[in-house]
């Protein structure tokens, strides 16, 4: 060994996790070329190469700046240009210019990575307090948010091209047989929810707590593109019965008719079709619908004479089936139909998010994290409704029942769909 040679590091168990989600991130951009990385579609998404730069950004500020002995920045000007919303960091680039931001290209974030990865690698070996190696966890699961957030953003960009171009090639279609729809009932009672401890968990998902559930019935499996198209057809977009207020002048304001991503025919009895990552595709029936606002799912299950289940309900019923289901991992990157492997709760897991009627706000004795990072979820907790289960765009390794999603009433890039609820 040469005498200014580097000793060889001894990897840190939590350094094969990081270099798995970080080159997770790679290989969800290589389908991608760098004009397709640079653009941004609308204020609510955000370029590839932002979301790569970002979370990024996120290791070399959270823990290489207050850890990394003699810290330097790769660019000192990236602290405020890659940031979010963390107000106690810098001020933010503005959310709805991220698509302007040509300079610095691509393989220059690529450049940074690398170089933040060998530093975050050296750090854990050297022997990182256990408040960095949180930090870096959270970082982790922070990348696998923003890696989701690349497919849906992806999706709606690659959607406004005439060209209608592929992202992944189309999964393998295989005969399903149609899963009925039934309903299974629940006693209610005394039930504890929010995170049990067991692994990480973000702090909106605590603290752990009781609640009262009343006798209640959850859909089987989730509502499919076919039987909202029932809704469409007897003409639920034109009927304000189904809606609430706010939900109408929603509809009526922007002209809406069918999910995201439809295409609805002109005429005739043809079915839709629907732009997905693997390009522009018939409406498969059996699927689940994706793509809709709060609004829709609660006009449609008044619509079915029926509701949206609580956050609580949904996740007294998932907390003791095992994380299994379409996630990301499968790379099927699309909703599938319900496969009646064992009867009881399906597509708890996977396939889409699904909207709940509860209003994201903190649990009872709920505390942010202290310091930046305690922006991360608090702040959020007005005018948004919450999601649970996780979608086709979710690494596995990131979803479990406690998990809160949150978004405002309107929004629908994200693979969000429904299950029915009632009460008994």
């Amino acid at each position: 060994m040469q005498a200014n040679a580097s000793p060889l590091l001894a990897p840190h168990p939590l350094a094969a996790h990081y270099a798995d989600v970080r080159a997770r991130s790679r290989a969800l951009s290589a389908p991608l070329s760098a004009e397709d990385c640079q653009a941004q579609s609308m204020p609510d998404a955000s370029p590839v190469k932002w979301h790569l730069a970002h979370v990024t950004w996120f290791f070399e500020t959270f823990v290489l700046e207050p850890f990394e002995p003699g810290f330097q920045p790769f660019n000192p000007a990236f602290r405020d240009l890659f940031n979010s919303y963390y107000q106690g960091v810098g001020e933010p680039f503005a959310r709805p210019q991220r698509g302007l931001i040509t300079r610095p290209d691509l393989a220059e974030v690529w450049r940074w990575r690398d170089q933040v990865d060998e530093r975050i690698a050296r750090l854990m070996a050297d022997g990182a307090p256990q408040s960095a190696l949180r930090l870096i966890g959270l970082g982790l699961q922070h990348e696998q948010q923003h890696q989701e957030l690349l497919l849906t953003d992806v999706k709606h960009l690659l959607s406004v091209n005439p060209l209608r171009p592929t992202y992944h090639r189309p999964w393998p279609l295989t005969p399903v047989a149609h899963v009925a729809s039934a309903w299974i009932e629940f006693d209610g009672g005394l039930v504890e929810v929010g995170h049990d401890g067991r692994g990480f968990s973000f702090d909106n998902e605590n603290p752990r707590h009781r609640q009262w559930l009343e006798p209640h019935a959850l859909m089987n499996r989730l509502v499919t593109h076919g039987e909202w198209l029932d809704f469409v057809l007897d003409g639920g977009y034109q009927a304000p019965r189904w809606w609430l207020a706010a939900g109408w002048d929603w509809v009526r304001s922007q002209g809406i008719r069918a999910p995201l991503y439809w295409t609805l025919p002109l005429e005739g009895s043809a079915l839709p079709t629907v732009f997905t990552l693997h390009g522009e595709m018939p409406l498969d029936p059996h699927t689940p619908v994706t793509h809709i606002s709060y609004f829709e799912a609660d006009a449609f299950a008044r619509w079915s004479g029926a509701r949206l289940p609580t956050e609580v309900e949904w996740e007294a019923a998932a907390a003791s089936l095992p994380v299994l289901g379409n996630l990301q991992d499968g790379n099927a990157l699309h909703p599938l139909p319900a496969r009646n492997a064992s009867g009881g709760l399906l597509q708890m897991f996977g396939d889409v998010w699904e909207w709940t009627s509860s209003h994201y706000g903190a649990y009872p004795g709920y505390q942010p994290a202290e310091g930046a990072v305690g922006e991360y979820n608090g702040k959020f907790m007005v005018n948004q409704y919450v999601l649970r289960g996780g979608s086709c765009a979710t690494p596995a390794s990131h979803i479990r029942a406690s998990y809160r999603n949150f978004f405002p009433t309107d929004a629908r890039w994200q693979f969000s769909g429904l299950r029915l609820a009632r009460s008994l």
